[in-house]
């Protein structure tokens, strides 16, 4: 019976220190590792896109009149706003608001025919690779969200979500961005602050590039 309980003390103590480290290694990557990754690759982004993103800018200076970037302050983490950059895709005699109070109808009328190209393949947000260098965002993290959704904003703050960078994709994106309610948007950002680790962000990756290629959801904030 003792060299029983023995066994079993060596099993919880065993299963204990793995726990300990699982969470040691997750702290790590969200102090150091994140970080890395968003530098390395921003900046690889940067130069792999550089040529792409001066035509895509030329193109859509000569589609609609008005900057070939869209300029727009967002909360970031704790709630401190920064300048986020988007290729606009909209005429800029659209009216400032959120994208789901956008009727069907305004959409088609706001939105620039190379502007619905964008959208559907996300190269929309290309510019925010200055955003993920300069450490404002992340590769992956919850949307950074504009001051017309105060509630979405409301609940992260209630839930700790803005306590990580906001991100170019996150699990509220590949898990219906706007085709789901602000409550079920602000979970899936509260659940991924409290599990941020390389396995969840590399499980975002590989999904949003999936989401990307049907071309699922797509309908950018």
């Amino acid at each position: 019976m003792a060299a029983q309980l023995n066994r079993d003390d060596v099993t919880e103590m065993d299963l204990n220190t793995k726990h300990v480290g699982v969470q040691s290694t997750h702290l790590l990557y969200r102090k150091f590792g994140k970080r890395l990754c968003d530098v390395v690759f921003s900046m690889c982004g940067l130069i792999i896109c550089a040529i792409p993103m001066f035509l895509i800018a030329i193109v859509v200076r000569l589609t609609s009149p008005g900057p070939a970037i869209f300029c727009q302050l967002r909360a970031g983490r704790k709630g401190k706003l920064f300048v986020l950059y988007k290729f606009r895709s909209m005429y800029t005699s659209a009216p400032e608001k959120s994208n789901a109070d956008f009727s069907t109808n305004e959409r088609k009328h706001y939105v620039t025919k190379f502007g619905r190209f964008m959208r559907k393949t996300s190269i929309d947000e290309l510019p925010q690779l200055f955003n993920v260098l300069k450490g404002e965002m992340s590769f992956i993290g919850p949307r950074p969200l504009a001051k017309t959704d105060e509630y979405v904003l409301s609940l992260r703050s209630e839930s700790g979500a803005d306590r990580v960078l906001p991100g170019i994709s996150g699990l509220a994106q590949v898990n219906g961005q706007n085709t789901i309610t602000d409550v079920t948007k602000a979970a899936w950002d509260s659940e991924y602050a409290k599990n941020c680790s390389f396995i969840t962000d590399f499980g975002i990756v590989v999904k949003s590039l999936w989401v990307v290629t049907l071309h699922r959801n797509i309908d950018h904030d």
